[in-house]
């Protein structure tokens, strides 16, 4: 269906389509807050209406030669005033401790969201555009629609007072203030949608604006950019994006200040054309001097007091309209559920590991495709691995070894076929105690720019407190020496991001990973996805070496390509094109003289 311009009826729909909820996200952040914001409203509204009828008093006793009166009416009017600046200073702090409470809740209830969707999700570059959406105006747009609401309502209570003081001058008056700002309202809403429109196509270039930003300032690329030159082409790119952005935005400006210029002289020309009347009939005695203070100012703050109100059904359109991304991004299906045919259905079976004698992990016609891809990343596949037994994946890139090794640890469920652990369904474990069964080390392993304690503890949370928990993950890790040498110890603090931080190379990293992997004592299945790729060939082995010592009656996963480690495996298995192309030990697989022989020879050649 083509695209089409929104309708009145669409825009005044879009006004208040997440109002109510987003009101109720505001209450459930401080309710205490939010009353006392709605009852200085309701004070606010009045005191202007007020202050308007003491003037009139004033002048009238003026006028009448009252000094005494006048003077009593001057003093009324210096302590409503006084109110009046109390309850804004009121608002103020109101609207500002509401809005730092708001962000933060709604901040922490879009990662919380974050650590409940799936690996595909993040994978995914349409997700990463809800989520730039969602995050970019989450800390503003809630407590927007909060002041936006009292307002209108503060404004709506004050223009209902100066309308009921202007029927007694002329019906025809309360009119044309109606009237007259209507045009530039309308005006406005239309440029927020066009704004909105804007912001929500250019997403994907906003994402690519701050991932140049961060190749340009990132610790981690500065080596890379410095050596290849690559600076002022990189910042060029960003210059080129940032100029299209600023030109898009400054026409737009210029566009809304003119129309809101033009627009804003109906309401101008509207109130003077009043006042000639008031100060006509004052002129002529039918009006009283103090009649025509009340109904000037009645009319002025009356007309102001509407523009504001369609001022604020103005910014709940556009706030609406961002809040919908917000409330998209909550809205992202999480857990297992799936789209038909993406996911192999779960079978139930009664049967389990200790009925059927069956331990460990086995494969049964695994096939798995990325979302939204044609092609499969394993096909076919078919394997044991018993308890207690070490396993190598080899292959070359983009075989299906890392994809293998996130279905096993259930980042991905497989297309086709299942996978079984103690012969039950991944599927069927909760997912908590599966992951506390895995020790895993990926190959892009994340560097924590924290402490060496929470490098290694993150492992385990729940002993990221005990010394000789890290201390023995440490040593099994092989980072004995890379921390002995750290002047803070396990307190060290790692990276370049913060103060007194130490950057390490990319094999004490590494070191550091493995020590996290072993962190988690209670974990009976290791797996090892390439992560020694910094070590040299020495220091892996060594790794490996006691890698196996300590995965001794544990079931080992590792990936690697060098064949000294692989060897180090009871058995090897050979993917090619998502699927298992040979199987055996390493002995077995050398005098087939099939792939991996031809691998393992190549490289021998290479250290000769």
């Amino acid at each position: 269906m083509p695209n089409r311009m929104p309708s009145p009826l669409d825009h005044v729909r879009s006004t208040f389509a997440h109002t109510p909820r987003t009101l109720a996200l505001v209450w459930r952040s401080s309710r205490a807050t939010t009353v006392a914001l709605g009852a200085m409203t309701l004070v606010a509204a009045l005191l202007p209406l007020v202050v308007a009828w003491v003037g009139k008093q004033i002048v009238d006793a003026v006028v009448g030669g009252d000094k005494d009166v006048a003077i009593h009416w001057v003093a009324i009017e210096l302590g409503v005033v006084a109110v009046q600046a109390l309850v804004q200073r009121g608002l103020g702090l109101a609207r500002q401790v509401l809005g730092s409470r708001l962000a933060l809740d709604i901040n922490m209830q879009i990662l919380e969201k974050a650590q409940e969707l799936e690996l595909a999700h993040f994978e995914d570059p349409e997700f990463y555009d809800r989520l730039t959406r969602a995050r970019r105006e989450a800390s503003s747009r809630p407590v927007s629609v909060v002041n936006e609401t009292f307002q209108l309502l503060q404004n709506t209570l004050t223009l209902a007072g100066y309308i009921a003081l202007l029927v007694g001058f002329s019906t025809w008056a309360v009119l044309g203030l109606v009237i007259a700002a209507v045009p530039a309202a309308i005006a406005e809403m239309k440029f927020s949608h066009t704004a909105y429109r804007m912001r929500h196509w250019r997403s994907p270039e906003t994402r690519k604006l701050g991932y140049l930003e961060y190749l340009l300032a990132n610790d981690g690329h500065a080596k890379e950019v410095k050596v290849l030159g690559i600076g002022p082409h990189l910042l060029e790119r960003y210059r080129v994006l940032g100029e299209g952005f600023y030109e898009e935005d400054r026409r737009l400006a210029v566009r809304r200040t003119g129309w809101a210029y033009s627009l804003s002289l109906f309401a101008t020309g509207a109130f003077y054309g009043c006042y000639v009347a008031m100060v006509g009939l004052a002129a002529t005695r039918k009006i009283s001097i103090g009649e025509l203070t009340l109904y000037v100012a009645a009319f002025r703050h009356g007309q102001l007091a509407f523009q504001s109100c369609l001022s604020a059904l103005g910014g709940m359109y556009e706030d609406n309209l961002y809040m919908s991304n917000l409330f998209a991004y909550f809205a992202i299906p999480t857990g297992r559920a799936a789209k038909p045919g993406e996911i192999a259905p779960l079978v139930e079976t009664t049967q389990t590991a200790s009925a059927s004698g069956a331990t460990g992990l086995r494969l049964e016609g695994v096939g798995f495709r990325y979302p939204g891809r044609e092609e499969w990343a394993l096909r076919g596949v078919e394997l044991d691995i018993p308890r207690g037994r070490s396993l190598a994946l080899v292959g070359q890139n983009g075989a299906g070894k890392s994809t293998m090794i996130k279905l096993l640890t259930r980042l991905y469920e497989p297309t086709e076929g299942r996978i079984l652990l103690d012969g039950k369904d991944l599927r069927a474990w909760d997912l908590a105690t599966l992951h506390r069964r895995l020790g895993v080390v990926f190959q892009d392993f994340n560097q924590y720019q924290l402490r060496v304690r929470d490098n290694v503890g993150l492992g385990s949370v729940d002993h990221l407190g005990d010394d000789a928990q890290v201390g023995r993950a440490v040593e099994r890790g092989g980072a004995t020496e890379v921390v002995a040498k750290l002047a803070g110890g396990l307190d060290a603090q790692l990276g370049r991001w913060f103060k007194d931080g130490t950057e390490l190379s990319g094999g004490q990293w590494q070191k550091l990973a493995l020590a996290r992997a072993f962190m988690r004592e209670e974990a009976d299945i290791l797996v090892l996805d390439e992560p020694t790729a910094a070590l040299d060939a020495e220091a892996e082995h060594a790794i490996f070496e006691r890698f196996r010592r300590l995965a001794e009656g544990r079931t080992a996963i590792l990936i690697s390509h060098r064949f000294p480690t692989v060897r180090m495996a009871d058995r090897i298995v050979v993917l090619d094109g998502g699927r298992i192309v040979e199987d055996g030990t390493h002995d077995e697989l050398v005098a087939a003289g099939g792939r991996y022989a031809r691998l393992f020879t190549l490289q021998a050649q290479g250290y000769a």
